[in-house]
């Protein structure tokens, strides 16, 4: 244990002192400007409500989804031993989108009006049965094979992405306009009870993926492997799904669609201290505090005074570095080829 702590020292003082300063820079900055004489001065009631009301929520809740999305790319990494799984790539996102998106068109011929707890709502409740299924589909007999698991996933993905460009089609001009900037994702307008609601949440769910650190890295040397040290490889499996379901059905509920984090992070991670999930999971949850907050702090201020989608600054970063992870694996690939060939010769 005291191994582990004298390697996690170094990053995890970089990495806060890097969140903590992202944090107050984006505090302080944007239409209303803050500075620290204001706090000991007093604030305007305009600072303060935009302080308060506005800066501080968006603040936390960047922070708290942004952990949660790497934490749970960690664990589904760990699950389907890859570096290049993501949460969305199981279908969570994907399923939780179409949700809130037929909210969206079709909940004003059920509701007069509809809200936006109607709206995370649907989203959460379709993430889960949509999580529940693939866990179905994926299990037989008690065994529950990964790699269909993932394949059924990629299919998910793309029956659900269909159905919701489906209703986007059917949709007027509000409803387009509304769906789009949900599905790109966005921090703004989120109270005070949604950051507690998200936060509780979340934390549960890392804690449950933190108790299982021991029997991902066990669970990285085959599942036979982890039957033999004592873990059982059904219950793991079903904790991973279970709580990574929660944290991004929860997230994309409430935010939008937020991709990458879960894969950009991790691997960052992994390069800088290796692969003991001791380490990587909780640096991760930093990691991913700090990306996000970054990201939403250069969000409100590339073409300010518009906003840039989070979810699109998300993909245009990530998009590129997943090219690079897949360039990267598939020359140290030809080079492993290249040496056994030349050892054969």
């Amino acid at each position: 244990m005291r191994a582990v702590l004298s390697r996690i020292r170094a990053p995890l003082a970089i990495l806060t002192g890097v969140l903590m300063v992202g944090m107050l820079t984006s505090l302080m900055t944007g239409g209303v400007s803050f500075f620290y004489s204001s706090f000991l001065t007093g604030l305007t009631p305009q600072q303060s409500l935009v302080l308060w009301e506005i800066r501080l929520p968006r603040l936390l809740m960047s922070a708290i989804i942004g952990a949660g999305l790497a934490i749970s790319g960690v664990a589904l990494q760990a699950l389907f031993r890859n570096p290049l799984a993501e949460p969305g790539l199981i279908g969570v996102s994907s399923s939780a989108a179409f949700g809130a998106v037929f909210v969206i068109v079709l909940g004003g011929t059920i509701w007069q009006e509809v809200s936006v707890w109607q709206i995370s709502t649907a989203a959460f409740l379709t993430a889960s049965l949509a999580t529940a299924l693939l866990y179905a589909i994926a299990t037989r007999h008690g065994h529950t094979d990964v790699a269909l698991m993932l394949l059924a996933g990629v299919a998910f993905n793309a029956i659900f992405g269909a159905l919701t460009q489906l209703l986007i089609i059917y949709s007027d001009d509000s409803q387009l306009r509304s769906a789009l900037f949900w599905m790109m994702g966005s921090l703004a307008n989120l109270s005070w009870f949604s950051v507690g609601m998200v936060s509780i949440l979340v934390l549960l769910a890392s804690i449950g993926l933190w108790r299982l650190v021991k029997s991902m890295n066990a669970f990285l040397l085959g599942e036979s492997v982890c039957l033999q040290m004592g873990y059982a490889p059904k219950w793991f499996k079903w904790q991973v799904m279970g709580f990574s379901a929660l944290i991004v059905g929860v997230s994309v509920s409430v935010v939008g669609v937020i991709g990458f984090v879960g894969l950009v992070v991790p691997h960052i991670i992994r390069l800088w201290v290796g692969a003991d999930h001791r380490l990587v999971l909780p640096l991760s949850a930093l990691g991913g505090a700090v990306l996000l907050v970054l990201a939403d702090l250069f969000a409100r201020q590339l073409i300010y005074p518009a906003e840039l989608p989070i979810g699109l600054l998300m993909a245009l970063l990530g998009g590129p570095f997943f090219l690079m992870l897949l360039l990267g694996k598939r020359n140290r690939r030809f080079k492993t080829i290249s040496r056994v060939q030349g050892r054969g010769l």
